[in-house]
C-alpha cells in the first residue's frame, strides 16, 4: 500500500502527479466554524510557486487554490476540505530522453523497482511540485492555529546553503531576500554563489530552520506521538531531505550533561529556562519554549553535468537531465516546512484538546 496520509486527527492526504493535469489535498479533521478562504491559503502558496526569480525553476505556475468542499459562508464545517491546483505549464517533452533511463539521485529507479511502472515527466508522484498540496493543507491547519491558539506563530528560514551558513536571525530580512536568510550580508554573498552554480547548470544543498514561537506546554505524547517524533517524519517526508534536527540536534553528541540541561528557573509567568538545547520539547512534549526544528535538503539531482547510469534493460549509459529544475531546492522548501510544521502543531493541539482539555500540571 501507497500511503499518502499523515496525520491523527487534523489529517491530510495529498494526490496528483507533476505533470498530471492537477494535485491537491483532502483535509479532514479541521474543526468547524474556522474562517477560511481561497485567498487565506493563496498568501502561503505565492511563497513556494516557481518561477518568481532567477534562483528557481523557471516553470510558470500559478498555483492557484479550489476549495471543492469544506466551506461553507466563509467558514469551516467540520466536513473534508477537498484543495484542487491545477497545473497548467507542464513540458512533458523535456523529459522524452529519460523514459528508459533512470537519473542518479532521483527515485527512478526505487519507484520501477517497486511498482515496475513510473511516471517519468517530472518524477510523477515523486517530484516535489506534490508539496504544492501540503503548502495548501498548512494554509488550512495555519486559519485553524489561529482560532485555536491566536499567540502561536511558524516561521521559517534558510541558514546554510552548502558551504556557506549564518548564525544571524534577524527575523526582518528574511523577506527582503530571494533565500529567505536571516542576514543581508549572507543574502548577498549567497546571490553570487548560486547564481555561478546556476549558470554552470549545477545545484547545492541547504539547511532549513523552521521555529514555532507562542507555544503552550503540555502538547506531544511520551512514546509513540512524540511531537519531536511526528515533526521529524513530517519533514523528512519532504522530497530531497536527507536529515533532521531538533534543538542542539548532532551538536548535542558534543556536549557535557552540564551544558546540554536547559537549566529552570521561575518567571513572573511560570518557569523560565536558561537555553534550549531540547529545541522546546522534552520527552516528546512541549516545553513552551520555541520549538526549533532543522533539516538538510540535498542538491538537485537534475544538473546539465553527465552523469553514469543504467536503462530498464541493464545498458550502462549516461544522462544529462533537461527541463526546468532549481538550483538549490532548500529555497522552495522553506514555506513547505512551515506548513508541515502547521499540520503537525494542530494535530497535537487537537490531540491534547481531545485527551486534557487544558494544561494539566500547574507551577506556581
Amino acid at each position: 500500500m501507497s500511503i499518502n496520509s499523515f496525520g491523527h486527527l487534523f489529517r491530510v492526504t495529498t494526490w496528483g502527479e507533476s505533470h498530471g493535469p492537477a494535485l491537491g489535498a483532502t483535509v479532514d479533521g479541521c474543526p468547524p466554524n474556522v474562517p477560511l478562504s481561497e485567498e487565506m491559503i493563496q498568501v502561503w502558496l505565492d511563497k513556494r510557486k516557481p518561477g518568481q526569480n532567477k534562483y528557481t525553476t523557471q516553470r510558470r505556475e500559478a498555483d492557484q487554490v479550489r476549495i471543492l468542499s469544506g466551506v461553507f459562508e466563509g467558514k469551516t464545517t467540520g466536513t473534508p476540505i477537498q484543495l484542487m491546483i491545477e497545473n497548467t505549464d507542464q513540458r512533458s517533452k523535456d523529459y522524452g530522453d529519460i523514459a528508459e533511463k533512470f537519473r542518479p539521485g532521483h527515485a527512478d529507479i526505487t519507484y520501477w523497482q517497486k511498482y515496475g511502472i513510473r511516471d517519468y515527466r517530472g518524477g510523477g508522484r515523486s517530484s516535489a511540485r506534490e508539496t504544492a498540496a501540503r503548502v495548501a493543507a498548512g494554509g488550512v491547519a495555519r486559519e485553524a492555529i489561529k482560532a485555536l491558539a491566536p499567540g502561536l506563530t511558524i516561521t521559517g528560514y534558510m541558514v546554510q546553503m552548502g558551504e556557506h551558513r549564518t548564525d544571524a536571525r534577524d527575523m526582518e530580512q528574511i523577506e527582503q531576500n530571494p533565500f529567505w536568510v536571516p542576514d543581508a550580508e549572507a543574502a548577498e554573498i549567497w546571490a553570487g554563489y548560486l547564481d555561478g552554480l546556476r549558470k554552470s547548470g549545477s545545484s547545492v544543498g541547504a539547511m532549513i530552520e523552521v521555529t514555532a514561537s507562542g507555544m503552550s506546554a503540555g502538547l506531544g505524547a511520551p512514546v509513540y506521538a512524540k511531537l519531536d517524533t511526528d515533526l521529524a517524519a513530517a519533514m523528512m517526508s519532504i522530497n530531497a531531505v536527507k536529515g533532521v534536527e531538533i534543538g542542539a540536534g548532532m551538536q548535542a553528541a558534543m556536549l557535557t550533561g552540564e551544558a546540554n540541561a536547559d537549566q529552570i528557573s521561575m518567571g513572573p509567568d511560570g518557569p523560565v529556562y536558561s537555553s534550549n538545547h531540547a529545541g522546546g520539547i522534552l520527552g516528546g512534549i512541549s516545553t513552551g519554549q520555541d520549538v526549533v526544528v532543522r533539516f538538510a535538503v540535498k542538491p538537485t539531482s537534475s544538473i546539465l553535468t553527465p552523469r553514469k547510469t543504467v536503462t530498464k534493460s541493464g545498458e550502462e549509459t549516461e544522462i544529462i537531465t533537461k527541463g526546468r529544475h532549481d538550483p538549490c531546492v532548500g529555497i522552495r522548501a522553506v514555506p513547505v516546512g512551515e506548513a508541515m510544521m502547521a499540520c503537525v502543531i494542530l494535530d497535537h493541539i487537537l490531540l491534547h484538546r481531545g485527551q486534557n482539555g487544558g494544561n494539566q500540571g500547574q507551577i506556581g
